[in-house]
């Protein structure tokens, strides 16, 4: 089992209007206070440094543009940050946005450093991105899968092949190709893939025998993309299993389920990701603008919406709190209960990869290193011993390229 931590960095000001939302394509930066992007920078730097130390296996780090609900602009400029002030956790980019990169030469440089620096602790997970990426950085939507998938290719080459060669695709063209860096894991760092409802990513991923990861979906949505990837899987001759497939989902914990309840309540409050359940999404054209997504990742997407405590879905953003905590969207309780709702996760979906998610929307600096010592101390130990009685190997117990045992993961 690879246990992860993962915070999307929210911009945190007190008065921060209702109508703003996310703030995604809707707020000036006229707003941004550098002083106040310090503290919360650092902020979110000490409690990924204190993640590890209480025993989690990976920090997660991601990147949005223009996006108040997320700071983090740039992934590898905090994971080379990550790289020199942590030890032993793996670094995990979710990621890059590969579409719109204009020069994926720079980024397998950049990869290929932070790879090194850190001694074989990056895991250069990548994206497609969403709309709002492809708008702010004026990549054409339509083009966005050819895109992801040559820079994938491209890197790949890269990281692989001694220089110098050329590269002549239909996006990208090099005359000369041989990057001084390379890295440090042969015969390059494992490529792990996010997503919420691309069928076709996750049959991607799956021909490729990358490990999957979705991120905060309904639990019924989320078994059945992985009902693909094993059904993909065998269709290349291969069986998969839990080291291929993640799921994030949020968690929050205290001491008792009144506390829980009434801190982890911040987590829906504040300057929150469109992707979340009981957010009120933007308008379509920036979430998924024509020819960014297939009619049936379009479709799967209105899935999404979070279901009340009967069950029945609602819209977005009438999903309350407690409709989500009914329905095991977020795990919120005392340790005991913590490992109650996430031990029904593990059986129900059966991933090698679980990421918690807090110390998001409102929720302050004191309530996460809290929750993060109840986490260390309870839940992820009693998580290890869950995963062993149910056989979930994670990604660093079974190789996914091959699915031979390898060293377990040092807990």
């Amino acid at each position: 089992m690879f246990i992860g931590h993962f915070t999307e960095e929210p911009w945190q000001v007190d008065n921060w209007p209702d109508e703003w939302g996310t703030g995604i394509h809707k707020v000036s930066n006229a707003e941004y206070d550098p002083n106040r992007a310090a503290n919360l920078y650092n902020r979110y730097l000490d409690e990924k440094v204190y993640a590890e130390e209480v025993g989690f296996d990976g920090l997660m780090v991601n990147e949005h543009h223009s996006a108040p609900f997320c700071m983090n602009g740039v992934a590898n400029v905090q994971a080379s940050i990550l790289a020199r002030i942590t030890t032993k956790v793996k670094i995990l980019l979710l990621g890059n946005i590969l579409p719109i990169h204009d020069d994926p030469l720079w980024l397998a440089e950049q990869l290929a450093m932070i790879d090194v620096i850190s001694r074989g602790r990056l895991i250069p997970g990548i994206v497609r991105g969403s709309g709002g990426e492809s708008i702010s950085h004026n990549i054409p939507p339509h083009y966005n899968r050819e895109r992801f998938e040559e820079a994938h290719d491209f890197l790949i080459k890269t990281w692989t092949t001694p220089g110098p060669f050329r590269w002549e695709g239909k996006h990208f063209h090099y005359r000369y190709v041989n990057p001084w860096a390379v890295p440090y894991q042969k015969p390059h760092p494992p490529i792990w893939v996010p997503g919420t409802s691309s069928r076709e990513t996750v049959e991607w991923c799956a021909r490729h025998r990358y490990p999957y990861v979705m991120l905060s979906t309904q639990l019924e949505l989320t078994r059945e993309m992985f009902k693909v990837y094993y059904e993909t899987a065998e269709e290349e001759g291969y069986e998969a299993g839990p080291q291929h497939l993640g799921y994030m989902f949020f968690v929050h914990v205290e001491e008792t389920k009144a506390k829980a309840m009434e801190v982890g309540r911040t987590l829906t409050q504040g300057v929150r990701s469109p992707f979340d359940p009981g957010v009120q999404r933007p308008i379509p054209w920036i979430m998924s603008p024509p020819g960014l997504n297939s009619r049936r990742a379009v479709a799967l997407r209105r899935q999404m919406t979070a279901p009340d405590a009967t069950g029945k879905t609602r819209a977005g953003a009438l999903a309350s709190f407690e409709d989500q905590v009914a329905t095991r969207g977020m795990i919120v309780g005392t340790p005991d209960e913590c490992v109650e709702g996430i031990r029904y996760i593990m059986e129900y979906l059966r991933p090698g990869i679980i990421i918690f998610r807090t110390g998001d929307g409102a929720m302050d600096h004191e309530s996460q290193m809290r929750t993060l010592k109840l986490m260390g101390e309870e839940v992820l130990p009693a998580m290890r011993d869950i995963a062993r009685e149910l056989g979930l190997p994670g990604p660093y117990e079974v190789d996914p390229a091959t699915n031979e045992a390898l060293e377990a993961l040092a807990s």
